[in-house]
């Protein structure tokens, strides 16, 4: 019996490449702030604590691997989980992570 995931490899790659982006204590931090939500760089910023380049470079590095989408507003860019698989995982994390 055959599971359907591991027959398309590029399900696989796609696992793959999102689990290793957000296996970073920062960028998973990242994801827990976002959630189901879209939120502009300078609120996540505020929210994680560490400086904007620094955060922009992780937003840079899970936007590069399909974990995140971003939309701009005039000045504001505002990020967001763009796959609704990778949503799943990051709810299950946060429910498991990063709640008290």
């Amino acid at each position: 019996m055959a599971n359907s995931l591991i027959d398309r490899d590029e399900d696989i790659e796609q696992a793959s490449l999102a689990i290793k982006s957000i296996a970073h204590p920062l960028r998973l931090k990242i994801l827990c702030v976002l959630g189901e939500e879209e939120v502009s760089v300078q609120d996540i910023v505020d929210n994680v604590g560490t400086s904007q380049s620094n955060i922009s470079q992780h937003l840079a590095i899970l936007r590069d691997k399909g974990v995140l989408c971003t939309r701009k507003d005039a000045n504001r860019v505002y990020y967001r989980i763009g796959d609704l698989r990778t949503l799943k995982l990051v709810s299950m994390m946060r429910e498991v992570f990063c709640t008290q």
